[in-house]
């Protein structure tokens, strides 16, 4: 082994499967010097007790495309570089035991199509053909993939570590990193017990190791260790290595064929925690002794479904460590803590089916200085500060293990590490029936019980026990008048002499505007994609309030953030605790709040797009006329102190105005009847607003510019090639949720972005994008006839460019 670099392009800290492939991609490119530093030696973490499983369907088209293109690399690994690597695409098959599994089953091959991903539905006769071990007398049928496998966990990492030598990568063994070394905001390389090492970029690959690592650095991964279970079956009659994996999502089990032995592994709902009282200097290629009792419902159901096994013999049961996050998505991408500190770290159990992708989309990251594709989901970005804390991870991850297999209802709510941030009139809101969601931590008003029902969800993929309120809520705000608790609105102040010119630089809309104006923009990256999508209030010359939503307040403040530059005089201060935000919406909250207030809330006085300070109750509340459920509206930003004060206000005189209390499923399918956009699902970092229909907050004339400018106007020129359309159902029973393909004249033309019932439109309404010719008029998107498929079932749809509740703005304008 050659002596320890002082100097590398990139470090890599971690030699598993993930870390192997990110140097083995870097090393591939040419133009990196890469180390790679393993504290005992490759796959001695999780790795290499990996069950070796290769599935490719995932929940969104971009990682779906990580995990094919992880298959695609495996097939040519072991020709590439002489190591086996043990893949086999034996196919696999999932099936269902009752009705909505099967829905959910047929949802996804559904969803496939639009992936590009082969996903057969299949009979309960075409699964005993391909698996005959298996007892089918409850099963209802299921799906198959014929391109998923497996392989050998070790092994494949063995494969890219050589590929990554024999492309000039220097991997260490042995070698301990003991710090990560920054200077100011930016990373400088690592620290470690054989010596330093100078770098420009450093990436956290350490598995069950990385939180404690990077918290080190100050930077936030919240992931935390679970017992996780498999057990080898010898002597099984009838094994054949031609068996597909087969899961069965209801049983928590998975079935491999294994080397001659059928292997068993589970992912059971109640998991038990692991590591946190940290984990042994010395933890290498270890196992932990396990629970049986633990897992022997899970070998009951096994035998149940696998009747040979009731004759074979247990040859290993199994306990080993593997790391899981709050919401059960990995952590990728460059920290919002530490500039060119990237992390990619905590694959739920998934790592080895994960890793060709992760390792191709975090060397283009490094390269290129942003993602390769919207990779929103697992971005590093996406969490809370107060997700590293390690009860609420111990918690948390009990439940996050056995959520890969559950049943993935819409609407599905968090069981556990609840209650974390609540709103200030939090309590008030449940005693009247709120049943409240987590959200990034929050507990949020989802809907709200009637007297003699219970607050609590019903889960299934047709209309859900709480369809009816919300829709009641949904008709009151657009007939009357309805409250939101919105406190969970992402707040920040930028302030100081130069706040105007960095934030007008960074908004594509203009923000020089007189105090009191609120600008509605979006924040563009250099490819003119949609970074953030938000609100500018100006307060005075030189203070503005940036309002943002929940989900991306890590991400838009580092945004922000890392955009100001070094001279600048200007400070930005996150407020999100101080404010909440009470909305008051629906055709009579101007009557509503006149009533509570000596401000004149008149058209003329306070007209559309304005803020202004009023009196209400004992406070001084701002009030800013704007609105995302299409209705005249105000949102109240109260100091958290009075905000007790004023809802109690506002109830006692909103009994003369029959107020209703509004919760957030109301507030979306209210948003969606105006074909408002929700970043992250309509609008992303790939997505422009001349492609989604947000033309109209580009200002191109502004003297300063913006972000992004140039990439507009060269596609101003060329036009887009993709249109976002309004959708709605013909038919008034199906229900959309997300990521259903879109057909025009019997072509797949796109997928549904988000999805709500239209309570006012009567149907079910869907935003989507659909691909165009670039010089064609826009209207040449509407040509054809629209179909939205559903579970294997297409459904006729109306098409629209414009919303098809209130097109022109009456209602918000009056």
């Amino acid at each position: 082994m050659s002596d320890l670099p002082r100097k590398a392009d990139v470090v890599v800290i971690g030699g598993g499967v993930i870390g192997c492939s990110i140097a083995y991609h870097l090393a591939h490119m040419g133009s990196f010097d890469v180390v790679l530093l393993e504290r005992q030696q490759l796959t001695s973490g999780t790795t290499w007790h990996a069950a070796g499983l290769i599935g490719q369907l995932r929940s969104s088209m971009n990682m779906t495309k990580l995990a094919k293109y992880t298959g695609e690399l495996y097939q040519g690994l072991e020709a590439e570089t002489g190591q086996a690597t043990g893949f086999r695409q034996s196919g696999s098959i999932s099936i269902a035991t009752n009705n909505e599994r099967f829905e959910e089953l047929k949802r996804n091959a559904s969803m496939a199509k639009v992936f590009d991903l082969e996903v057969n539905v299949v009979t309960v006769n075409d699964i005993v053909e391909r698996y005959p071990l298996v007892n089918s007398d409850d099963l209802l049928g299921g799906i198959h993939i014929p391109s998923d496998g497996y392989g050998n966990a070790v092994d494949i990492t063995q494969a890219l570590a050589k590929g990554a030598r024999n492309n000039g990568a220097q991997i260490f063994q042995n070698t301990k990193v003991t710090s990560i070394n920054s200077d100011a905001d930016i990373v400088t390389g690592v620290s470690t017990d054989k010596g330093d090492i100078e770098a420009r970029y450093v990436v956290i690959c350490g598995g069950m190791w990385s939180r404690d690592l990077a918290a080190s650095a100050g930077v936030n991964v919240p992931l935390h260790a679970c017992e996780h279970y498999y057990a080898l079956f010898e002597s099984v009659e009838g094994l054949s290595p031609d068996l597909p994996v087969l899961r069965d999502y209801d049983a928590c089990t998975y079935y491999k064929y294994d080397a001659g032995k059928l292997l068993v592994g589970a992912f059971e709902p109640s998991a038990k925690p692991w590591g946190q009282d940290g984990i042994a200097e010395d933890f290498c290629f270890d196992e932990i002794a396990g629970d049986f009792d633990h897992f022997e419902p899970v070998l009951h159901d096994a035998m149940q479904r696998i009747p040979a096994l009731q004759n074979a013999g247990i040859q290993k049961f199994f306990c080993g460590p593997e790391s899981f996050t709050p919401d059960v998505r990995y952590h990728l991408g460059e920290s919002p803590e530490l500039k060119n500190c990237f992390v990619s770290a905590d694959l739920n159990s998934i790592g080895l089916q994960s890793a060709g992708g992760i390792g191709k989309a975090m060397s283009e990251w490094i390269r290129d200085g942003h993602p390769p594709a919207d990779l929103w989901e697992v971005d590093v970005r996406r969490n809370m500060p107060f997700q590293g804390n390690r009860k609420y991870l111990r918690e948390r991850v009990s439940e996050s293990l056995g959520l890969l297999y559950a049943t993935h209802w819409p609407f599905r709510q968090y069981a556990t590490a609840r209650g974390v941030r609540k709103s200030a009139i939090h309590d008030r809101l449940a005693a009247i029936g709120a049943c409240h969601g987590e959200a990034f931590g929050w507990e949020r008003p989802n809907w709200y019980a009637t007297e003699g029902t219970a607050a609590k969800y019903e889960y299934s993929y047709g209309r859900q026990n709480w369809f009816q309120h919300s829709a009641a809520e949904h008709i009151a705000v657009r007939n009357n008048v309805a409250l939101f608790d919105q406190s969970s609105f992402a707040k920040f102040r930028l302030e100081g002499r130069d706040a105007m010119r960095v934030l007008n630089r960074v908004c594509a809309n203009d923000v020089d505007q007189r105090p009191g104006r609120l600008i509605y923009t979006q924040w563009l990256n250099e490819r003119g994609g949609i970074e953030a999508d938000l609100t500018v209030t100006r307060l005075d010359e030189q203070t503005f309030l940036i309002v943002s939503a929940a989900e991306t307040e890590v991400r838009d403040f580092s945004w922000l953030k890392s955009h100001i530059p070094g001279d600048a005089n200007c400070v930005l201060t996150n407020v999100t605790s101080a404010m909440g935000v009470i909305s008051i919406m629906g055709p009579r909250s101007r009557e509503l709040l006149q009533s509570l207030t000596p401000s004149n809330l008149s058209h003329e006085a306070f007209p559309f797009a304005s803020s202004q300070q009023i009196e209400l109750g004992y406070a001084i509340v701002r009030a800013s006329r704007i609105t995302f459920v299409g209705e005249l509206g105000w949102e109240l930003y109260v100091p958290t102190e009075f905000m007790l004060g004023v809802y109690d206000e506002i109830v006692a005189a909103g009994k003369s105005f029959d107020l209703v209390h509004a919760g957030y499923h109301a507030l979306n399918s209210l948003r969606m009847e105006k074909g408002y956009r929700h970043w992250s699902h309509d609008i992303t970092d790939e997505d422009t607003p001349l492609e989604s229909g947000l033309g109209f907050t580009v200002k191109f004339d502004k003297p300063s510019g913006f972000i992004g400018r140039d990439a507009l106007l060269a596609q101003k020129e060329y036009g887009v090639s993709k249109r976002l359309l309004q959708f709605k159902l013909q038919d008034p029973d199906p229900l959309i949720y997300h990521n259903e393909p879109i057909w025009r004249n019997d072509e797949i033309v796109g997928h549904i972005t988000s999805g709500a019932y239209g309570h006012s439109l009567g149907a079910s309404i869907g935003l989507g994008y659909v691909h165009v010719e670039p010089k064609d008029p826009a209207s040449a998107a509407l040509d054809g006839v629209f179909e939205i498929e559903i579970a294997g079932t297409r459904f006729t749809a109306d098409a629209s460019l414009k919303p098809m509740y209130d097109p022109t703005n009456e209602r918000i304008r009056r």
